[in-house]
């Protein structure tokens, strides 16, 4: 009887060593690749960075290097470690390479129309970097969104202000709205308006101004330069003067310009009128109205015929 019961507890204790064995040895396992995958996800979000910078660094010494380019490429070296670092992830915690491929497909199906916006400032930015309407250094306008361009990536282009303010813009916002490139051709036209009073004499103003066009050295095209009547205003003449700059010069030449036309014009006693309206009242004669004695008559008149 004592034997049968201590043969019993000795199964029941190899039995209960051997599970413990055994969840000892699944812990091992699991932990070991539960510390792979902590190590490979924390490298290698650590090694993207680090050769998405070091190729950004590498190609900016490269000469004749698009420098559109060069943020692309380094982003695109990124992700391709992220996938196969994620890859690697996969394959530690037991997924089968026909289920990874499924999974991945229906993964991106899914993040495909969760991130339709995304995906479409992806393709943006590639058009941009095919058709390169815009390049690094250019100053742009696209609906709301105004300013130099520091850098286009894949999912935004970044710039800045001349008041100094960051703009992030989504390359999708850039794409489908009328962009103006400021930057993209070697000369623009200056234009300056101003206007001269009824009085003046429309010839000599237009003479003050074409002399100012022909002493200015950083004008180019010179014959291509005109003095127009712009319109008829409400107070005065409006006169254009019409000018081809480098557009480099354009806004140094635009403040001048604007502040030589005024002293010439007082050096030429040329009024620029201000704002004014003229009123004209006319006053209109009332109607005379029947004098007493008429009235009175008329009531006597009538009068008269009542008694009669």
């Amino acid at each position: 009887m004592d034997i049968a019961i201590g043969e019993n507890l000795q199964n029941q204790s190899e039995m209960i060593l051997a599970q413990t064995m055994n969840f000892a040895e699944i812990g091992v396992e699991y932990g070991l690749k539960l510390g792979t995958v902590i190590i490979l996800v924390i490298g290698g979000f650590y090694l993207s960075s680090f050769i998405s910078n070091m190729i950004r660094t590498k190609l900016s010494t490269v000469r004749g290097m698009d420098k559109n380019l060069i943020p692309v490429i380094s982003q695109c070296c990124r992700y391709v470690i992220l996938v196969i670092v994620g890859i690697l992830v996969m394959s530690q915690l037991g997924i089968e390479t026909t289920s990874l491929i499924a999974i991945l497909g229906a993964a991106g199906l899914a993040v495909g129309l969760a991130l339709q916006g995304t995906l479409q400032n992806v393709a943006a930015g590639v058009m941009l970097l095919f058709l390169r309407p815009l390049e690094v250094g250019d100053y742009i306008e696209a609906g709301n969104i105004k300013g130099t361009v520091d850098e286009i990536g894949l999912f935004m282009t970044r710039l800045h202000t001349p008041e100094g303010i960051f703009v992030a813009a989504p390359n999708g916002q850039l794409w489908s709205a009328t962009l103006y490139n400021y930057s993209k051709l070697p000369k623009r036209r200056l234009d300056i308006q101003v206007g001269i009073s009824y009085d003046d004499d429309i010839d000599k103003a237009k003479t003050v101004l074409q002399g100012i066009i022909d002493n200015e050295e950083r004008f180019i095209d010179k014959d291509k330069s005109r003095v127009l009547v712009k319109a008829l205003g409400d107070s005065s003449v409006n006169l254009e003067m019409r000018a081809w700059v480098d557009r480099l010069e354009y806004w140094d030449l635009r403040s001048k310009m604007i502040e030589t036309v005024k002293v010439a014009f007082d050096n030429a006693d040329i009024n620029i009128p201000y704002p004014h309206r003229q009123i004209i009242t006319e006053q209109i004669a009332a109607t005379p109205k029947p004098s007493n004695g008429r009235r009175g008559a008329r009531e006597q008149n009538l009068t008269g015929k009542k008694a009669a």
